[in-house]
């Protein structure tokens, strides 16, 4: 009986002992994702800021809370490996030795916080910014971009926290719920393309399409069964319609406690979620249903995922601009771009079903044998 009950007590600590930092890391992303949707709405709406912003207190406080759960990991478990107890793997991954062996740092929580520091970087180069021009007047600026992709760095490290612990169901939620948050950022990140000049083509919907391809096929090839793809795209669809309503309200509430108008000719769009993809949800269970026939049938799932890639980009490629126009303009999009979009989105579909299908492989093995 005590052997029992002892071994039962273990199980349990292992079970509960990842979930309070890896959900702290993933809380931190959450704040950051609030404080962009909010930053990029108040551009809109009110006009340019200074850095000292509420905005930009939960973008920092985000990443804030990010590094320092990603520090106290690692020295938590460079304390465990110098006092030579056992270090477990399903929490964060597996411990890696940096400078040296000064740190033995978890491989998720090392990648969360170098994005979180590298955040800090940029951060101090955007405070220089805006101490040389005094305020930001576009959301694709240098800093900003560096922000965005410091941030992007911190949730991948976040995915590879969940994904080490995919045998309990909170590390597989976590994972597609960091792989959501991704979709999320990435659709503000794509607003880097705006400079490429690729007409008809839209640079920035075939550069966001192959972003949630990727990470909707980095669900389905992590989970390795039917609902990965959906569970993703599902919960974006949330983020989405949450954020549909949050964005304009934060921005009119927080322009209304500084004393600064309204713009006269704002359109009432929430435009960072006007930038995610609303065609993402069917399509990915369309792509469910393609990966289900395929094992059925016994095809390769490999090669499969990039001729579903393909398919993907081409349908997400195709709705896309007919979504920009019609919230935003209410009319039709011009048939030369949505054709030329569809098609360039459809090839780098390709490579985002290819690539999204082994980063998913990649991350089962932070849990483990891949085939598991």
């Amino acid at each position: 009986m005590d052997l029992t009950a002892s071994g039962a007590r273990v199980v349990t600590a292992t079970r509960r002992s990842g979930l309070a930092p890896a959900s702290t890391v993933l809380a931190g992303s959450v704040i950051s994702m609030v404080g962009l949707t909010w930053d990029v709405q108040w551009h809109d709406d009110v006009g340019p800021d200074t850095f000292f912003t509420l905005p930009h207190l939960f973008l920092y406080s985000g990443s804030a809370i990010v590094g320092l759960a990603s520090l106290a990991v690692v020295l938590l478990t460079t304390a465990a490996d110098r006092a030579g107890r056992p270090v477990d793997a399903r929490v964060g991954g597996r411990a890696i030795g940096v400078f040296g062996r000064t740190f033995a740092a978890p491989i998720g929580y090392l990648v969360s916080g170098v994005g979180a520091a590298l955040f800090l970087l940029y951060g101090l180069w955007d405070q220089w910014w805006h101490g040389l021009y005094g305020f930001d007047a576009v959301i694709d600026s240098p800093p900003h971009i560096g922000l965005l992709l410091s941030v992007t760095i911190s949730i991948i490290g976040t995915t590879m926290v969940f994904a080490a612990a995919r045998e309990h169901r909170w590390g597989r939620l976590g994972v597609f719920g960091s792989l959501a948050v991704l979709i999320a950022f990435s659709a503000v990140t794509a607003l880097a393309l705006q400079q490429v000049n690729a007409d008809p083509v839209e640079a920035t919907s075939v550069g966001s399409t192959l972003l949630s391809v990727l990470l909707v096929f980095a669900g389905a090839g992590f989970l390795r069964r039917p609902g990965g793809a959906v569970a993703t795209a599902a919960i974006l669809a949330v983020i989405q319609g949450v954020f549909w309503w949050f964005s304009p309200w934060a921005a009119r509430w927080y322009a209304d406690l500084v004393g600064l108008p309204v713009r006269d000719y704002v359109s009432g769009v929430p435009d960072m979620p006007a930038l995610m993809p609303m065609a993402l949800l069917p399509v990915a269970a369309l792509v469910e249903g393609y990966l289900l026939v395929a094992r059925r049938r016994g095809w390769q799932l490999g090669r499969v995922s990039v001729l579903a890639g393909g398919l993907a980009g081409l349908l997400i490629g195709l709705c896309l601009p007919v979504q920009r126009n019609w919230v935003y303009a209410g009319s039709a999009a011009p048939l030369s771009a949505v054709l030329a979009t569809g098609l360039a989105a459809g090839v780098v579909g390709l490579l985002g079903g290819f690539a999204g299908w082994r980063f998913g492989g990649m991350l089962r093995l932070l849990g483990g044998s891949a085939d598991a």
